[in-house]
């Protein structure tokens, strides 16, 4: 038997944690239904809509219009930050986490029904865009809604972890997408185009009644009921949270300089990488099981990555992601490019396991450190999604036009990940944290053990 000195620090406020509990769980089941539903769009567009939604447009014309709808989604997402984070911010985290699955799942579980463009004409990718852009919107206020609602229930010192749940829900739900997808993509392809891909779209419409029920159990943020008091008893009006954010410029571009090189991972990660895979010997089912396995690694890895945030900063963490993220970007490709299962299985891996674990793990602590509790679903959720549009939404189109006369020659990628890795680590480093206290309507929770010495066996 040895002795340690250990500090027990809980990861709830208040003196019941079963209710976190709850909270931890909804803000990642919730996450993952909207993710998979978001992340099911993206593997489809490069492999399945570009041939269903623009069969009449030549190979690589057709797949640049199908990112370009993939990015439609991302256009919208600040627009949907904006207008859920009014209502979020003013009557409240869960309501609006209910109203943002429900569109999200209506959505995907009607793009499962649509005529393809052979069937009604142009009319087919004019509601596919319509569609897309109600999922955007609502994507705009699930993950700030999720992330917070998990951050502010949770202790101080272990908020880093606590949010990490809503955006590990993020690479749980790709997984979930990719292995459903991949499972059908095993069909013949005449079938799978015909009918088989139809099937995890519809599948969606059962996913969010089970989400939806999760979220209406649990109670509202401690935070914001403690500041919706606090407004009540105040003679000023309170500023519309819009307004608020807009007045600390300089806070919200550096949340979203500091999220741009890790959303280019999660592009490289995702639908281009997933396509850039396809394009280079790997098979549709293939390609989408070894992506899935990346994003297991990259749960595991945002937990991990999240709880050392709690001690040792977010930004410290954030910034030696980003690093490893310019590393991983020619190992990444030269993996793929050889074609095997194991080398793309190895590439998903790293850049899901490094790059992204330890830039997306403390991301939502980070982000909710920023702001203060009346207009911090707005402010989180608009310097998120202005980074996620910018990153995510135009990266496929940006990478896809770079390489269009070479697929082999990555070089230019590599330069524009390399740049803006530079701009998201200066933001990092220049970024402030808000001091954002325990509310006060509770308890702690159990007292924080410094000394003297607690015993316990290590094996």
């Amino acid at each position: 038997m040895n002795i340690r000195n250990k500090q027990r620090v809980p990861l709830y406020a208040g003196a019941d944690g079963r209710e976190l509990k709850r909270v931890l769980a909804s803000s990642y089941i919730g996450s993952m239904i909207e993710y998979y539903d978001f992340v099911l769009y993206a593997a489809a567009s490069g492999l399945i809509f570009n041939k269903l939604f623009f069969a009449d447009l030549p190979p690589a014309a057709a797949t640049l219009a199908a990112f370009a709808t993939l990015a439609v989604g991302f256009v919208v997402r600040p627009v949907g930050a904006v207008i859920f984070g009014y209502f979020g911010d003013r009557l409240g985290r869960k309501s609006v986490l209910v109203i943002t699955m429900s569109m999200m799942g209506a959505a995907t579980a009607l793009m499962g029904l649509l005529p393809t463009q052979e069937q009604i004409g142009v009319f087919a990718p004019v509601l596919l865009i319509l569609l897309r852009v109600v999922q955007g919107l609502s994507v705009g206020g699930e993950w700030g809604g999720a992330a917070l609602m998990a951050f502010e229930h949770a202790h101080p010192k272990r908020r880093g972890f606590a949010a990490s749940f809503a955006t590990a829900g993020q690479p749980s739900g790709a997984l979930v997408a990719g292995v459903v997808l991949a499972i059908f993509a095993l069909m013949p392809d005449d079938q799978f185009l015909s009918w088989g891909w139809r099937v995890p779209f519809a599948l969606s419409g059962v996913l969010v009644i089970f989400g939806v029920w999760i979220r209406l159990r649990v109670s509202e943020s401690p935070l914001f009921l403690e500041e919706k008091d606090r407004q009540s008893r105040s003679v000023e009006k309170p500023k519309a949270p819009i307004i608020e954010v807009l007045r600390q410029p300089r806070t919200l571009v550096l949340s979203f300089v500091a999220l741009l090189a890790p959303f280019l991972s999660f592009t490289l990660s995702g639908a281009f990488g997933i396509t850039y895979g396809a394009t280079h010997g790997l098979s549709t089912s293939n390609v989408l099981f070894v992506s899935s396995a990346g994003s297991l690694v990259a749960i595991f890895a945002e937990l991990g990555f999240a709880a050392l945030s709690d001690n040792i900063g977010r930004r410290p963490v954030m910034i030696g992601g980003v690093v490893v993220g310019v590393a991983s970007v020619y190992p990444f490709f030269a993996l793929l490019q050889t074609g095997s299962t194991s080398g793309a299985l190895l590439a998903f891996s790293l850049i899901n396991g490094l790059a992204i674990g330890a830039t997306f793990g403390p991301l939502a602590a980070f982000m909710g450190e920023r702001f203060q509790t009346s207009s911090r679903f707005t402010g989180l959720s608009l310097g998120y999604q202005i980074a996620a549009t910018l990153g995510g939404g135009f990266g496929p189109l940006i990478f896809t036009a770079l390489i269009v006369n070479n697929t082999s020659d990555v070089t230019p990628i590599v330069w524009v990940v390399a740049g803006v890795s530079v701009l998201s680590v200066i933001a990092l480093a220049l970024s402030t944290d808000n001091e954002v206290e325990a509310p006060t309507a509770v308890t702690t929770g159990p007292a924080v053990t410094t000394d003297p010495a607690v015993i316990e066996p290590v094996e």
